[in-house]
C-alpha cells in the first residue's frame, strides 16, 4: 500500500464526518464545502482501499477499518497541535498577522517542503528530495511563515536552517506523518494485504544473531507484503531518526543516563565484554593472558563515544600510555573479521556478539577477565510509540530470542 500523507484539512473532516454522521454538520465545522468533504472522504477511502463508513439514512457511521485508521487519525493531529503550540512557546516573537490554529489549514505540499528543508537544510537539495522546483519548495516555506505568523527559516552560509520553533513543529509533523503510515498499515494488515514496514536500528551486538533469528521467524508467519529494514549507523543518527519517526525500533546496548525524556529503553539481558582473536592469533590458548599482554598487537577498537569503546579506553588506560595500541577504530564487524583473518590484530566484543564466529572457528575469546565489562542490551522506543499488531509481534519474537 503506497503511502500519500494527505492534507490536515481532510484528515480534519473526515474526523468531523465520523464525530457528526453527517457530511453538512462537518463540513460546517471545518469550514469546507460539502463537496470538497465528500472528496476528502471518497479520496481517501480510495487510498486505503477501502470504505471508511457506512453510509445510512440515519447517517455515516464508521466501519471497522475506519474506526482502526481514526484512531491514527486523532493521534496524527494531536501531534500536529501539540507541534503548533512547541512552535509558538518557542518563538521570540509571534508576527501579528499568523492565524492560531495555524496546523489545521496547513497543506501537505506546505509540510513536505518544511520536513525536507529539515532534513536537508537547503531549498534547492529539498527540492532534489521531493521531485519539484527551488521555487516551489520556497514558495511553500514562505507560505508556511505568513500562515503560522512565525520565522521557521534563517539563511546561513551553506543554506538555511531551521528556528527552534520551525524545529518542534517540524518534529511533530514527521511524528504525525508515521502515525498515520502506522494507519494504513493497519489497515492493511486487518484486510489481509499487510503491507507493515519494520524499520529498526540494528547496533552491532544484534546483527549477528537475535535480528536474524526474529526477522526469518516473523517472514515465515506472514503473509502479504510485510518488510523489514534494517539500519546501522553511529547511536546519534539512529536515535535521532527514531524520535523523528523514520525508525520504530532500536536494539543494541542501552544508555546510561537514558539518551532522552521521549524514549523508553526496556532491558533484554546483560552481556559481557571479551577480548578477542583471530583462531589462530599467538594468544589464542596461551594461560595467564592480561591486558598487558596484548600491548605488543595492534588494537581494532570501537568508536570512543560506544559504550564498548569508552569501557576499553578507560581499560586500557590510553590517556596515560605514551603511544596508543588502538591501531584501527571500526564499529564493522565485517571489517574486523577481514582485518583479523590478515594478522595479529586484537580487539573488544560483546560475548553475544561473536557467537556465530566463535562457533565456525573463526574467532576466539581471549582468557583475560574483563571486570565491570556487563552492560544492559536491549530494546529503545519512542515513549508514545504504538506498534500495530505485526510490529507488536516483531517485538515479542525479539524478546524470545534472549528469553
Amino acid at each position: 500500500m503506497d503511502f500519500v500523507f494527505p492534507n490536515v484539512r481532510h484528515l480534519l473532516a473526515v474526523r468531523e464526518v465520523a464525530a457528526q454522521h453527517r457530511i453538512n454538520l462537518a463540513a460546517e465545522a471545518v469550514h469546507l464545502s460539502q463537496l470538497a468533504v465528500t472528496q476528502a472522504v471518497a479520496k481517501l477511502e480510495t487510498a486505503l482501499s477501502a470504505r471508511l463508513f457506512d453510509r445510512r439514512p440515519e447517517g455515516m457511521f464508521p466501519t471497522e477499518v475506519g474506526e482502526i485508521f481514526l484512531r491514527r487519525v486523532d493521534r496524527a493531529l494531536d501531534l500536529l497541535k501539540e507541534g503548533e503550540r512547541q512552535a509558538r512557546k518557542k518563538a521570540p516573537r509571534p508576527g501579528p498577522a499568523g492565524r492560531r490554529d495555524f496546523h489545521r489549514l496547513t497543506t501537505a505540499v506546505q509540510l513536505r517542503a518544511l520536513t525536507a528543508v529539515a532534513q536537508t537544510g537547503n531549498f534547492s537539495h529539498a527540492a532534489q528530495q521531493l521531485g519539484v522546483s527551488q521555487p516551489a519548495v520556497h514558495r511553500a516555506a514562505r507560505d508556511l511563515e505568513r500562515l503560522s505568523g512565525l520565522v521557521f527559516f534563517e539563511p546561513v552560509r551553506r543554506g538555511v536552517m531551521l528556528t527552534p520553533a520551525a524545529e518542534s513543529f517540524a518534529h511533530n509533523v514527521r511524528l504525525a506523518k508515521a502515525e498515520i503510515r502506522q494507519g494504513y498499515y493497519e489497515v492493511g494488515e486487518y484486510l489481509g494485504r499487510d503491507s507493515t514496514r519494520i524499520a529498526v536500528g540494528a547496533m552491532p551486538l544484534s546483527r549477528t544473531a537475535i535480528l536474524p533469528g526474529a526477522i526469518d521467524q516473523l517472514l515465515r508467519e506472514s503473509e502479504g507484503r510485510l518488510q523489514l529494514q534494517c539500519v546501522d549507523g553511529p547511536y546519534g543518527v539512529l536515535l535521532r531518526d527514531l524520535r523523528f519517526g523514520e525508525l520504530d525500533v532500536l536494539i543494541g546496548a542501552l544508555r546510561d543516563p537514558p539518551p532522552a525524556d521521549d524514549v523508553v529503553q526496556e532491558p533484554l539481558f546483560e552481556d559481557t565484554l571479551s577480548v578477542v582473536a583471530a583462531r589462530g592469533h599467538p594468544l589464542v590458548d596461551k594461560p595467564g593472558l592480561t591486558l598487558e599482554d596484548t600491548l605488543a598487537y595492534p588494537w581494532i577498537a570501537p568508536p570512543l563515544p560506544t559504550p564498548t569503546g569508552t569501557y576499553l579506553y578507560e581499560s586500557l588506560k590510553i590517556p596515560q600510555r605514551p603511544d596508543t595500541p588502538v591501531r584501527v577504530v571500526a564499529n564493522s564487524l565485517v571489517l574486523v573479521r577481514g582485518l583479523m583473518m590478515r594478522g595479529d590484530y586484537i580487539t573488544i566484543m560483546s560475548d553475544k556478539q561473536i557467537e556465530v564466529e566463535e562457533k565456525y572457528g573463526i574467532m576466539a575469546p581471549l582468557p583475560i577477565d574483563l571486570s565491570g565489562s556487563a552492560r544492559p542490551i536491549g530494546l529503545t522506543y519512542r515513549a508514545n510509540w504504538r506498534p500495530t499488531p505485526t510490529q507488536a509481534r516483531f517485538l515479542d519474537l525479539l524478546r524470545k530470542q534472549v528469553a
